[in-house]
């Protein structure tokens, strides 16, 4: 089957989305109801948008992001950490990558590459930030293949079991 990479309406998918997130990411079933309220928030927020693969007509994989705005969440927890390294610049005018999954059936195969690339080749910041679990895996090595570079590590979110890394990339970005 072929597949297509295109807009998504997440808040008319989300929960197909969450499901994706939750094979791909080992959530249980607590953890995607939490995190479908705040999909659904999210996607109100100027500039919100995501992609979807899909292959049959079945969502395999997802992104989405928005315009940060250092009055979210994610940047006031991020901010101390960007700032003890005199990064917190990268706050400012810059297109966040809030969530990219792809189903484990469909990982290794450039799916996440083409979401992220597609997601942000259609953005007007002049740079993209992220978070990834602190640990060197298959996500963090394409972020990094991408043109990525750790800002801060070791980074605490509340309530979240690992670290996390925050990472940050000029747009266009680097293909290979």
């Amino acid at each position: 089957m072929d597949l297509v990479i295109g807009p998504l309406d997440l808040s008319a998918h989300v929960d197909e989305a969450l499901a994706v997130q939750a094979v791909a990411f080992g959530l249980g079933s607590d953890e995607v109801a939490v995190r479908r309220q705040i999909v659904l928030r999210h996607m109100t927020y100027p500039g919100a948008r995501a992609l979807g693969a899909t292959e049959g007509g079945r969502l395999v994989g997802f992104v989405y992001g928005m315009p940060n705005d250092r009055g979210h969440w994610w940047s006031t927890v991020v901010e101390p950490y960007l700032r003890a390294q005199d990064l917190d610049g990268w706050l400012d005018d810059s297109f966040v990558i809030t969530e990219l999954h792809v189903h484990p059936h469909h990982q290794n195969r450039g799916v996440g590459r083409a979401l992220i690339t597609r997601i942000t080749d259609s953005a007007t910041e002049p740079r993209s930030i992220l978070s990834a679990i602190d640990i060197e895996s298959p996500a963090r090595g394409l972020y990094h293949s991408l043109g990525y570079q750790d800002l801060a590590r070791r980074v605490l979110f509340p309530s979240a079991p690992r670290p996390y890394a925050v990472m940050g990339a000029p747009l266009p970005l680097r293909r290979r």
